[in-house]
């Protein structure tokens, strides 16, 4: 096991011409992760200046995987405001897929959320993430 830490940038293309591409910062931590996912209108290039112009407490929460399988991952909301308050569930739902504690911020603009494409834009949030995780628990 590693015990580096390392700090990744990835480009996530919309698979809908509606929605705006994503970038994801993932700070791999000792047995966690530090993830921080937004809309962006950065070049794949460029995504690494990405997380400069978000905000990284717009919705912001933490969550360790449950000891007990059945039991919802314990969680808290590190910070959040009236419009938006979606990482406190996807933190759980990461945190029990992934086994390890996960402190997420989910940088998406109110407007999305609500204007009726906010369901759509989150589940590519989720999935976004939950692929690069994937790719990343698999690489050493």
């Amino acid at each position: 096991m590693s015990t580096a830490i390392s700090i990744e940038t990835k480009y996530l293309p919309s698979s809908d011409v509606s929605l705006p591409a994503l970038a994801l910062q993932v700070t791999r931590l000792v047995d966690s992760y530090m993830l921080w996912i937004g809309t962006t209108d950065a070049a794949p290039e460029d995504v690494s200046k990405a997380p400069l112009q978000g905000n990284l407490a717009r919705d912001w929460a933490c969550a360790m995987p449950a000891i007990t399988s059945g039991v919802p991952a314990p969680a808290t909301s590190l910070f959040r405001s009236s419009s938006s308050d979606v990482s406190l569930s996807m933190a759980q739902r990461l945190a029990r897929r992934f086994r390890k504690q996960i402190f997420l911020s989910v940088d998406v603009p109110p407007t999305f959320l609500s204007m009726g494409q906010g369901s759509k834009l989150l589940l590519e949030v989720e999935k976004g993430v939950v692929e690069i995780l994937k790719e990343m628990e698999i690489a050493p």
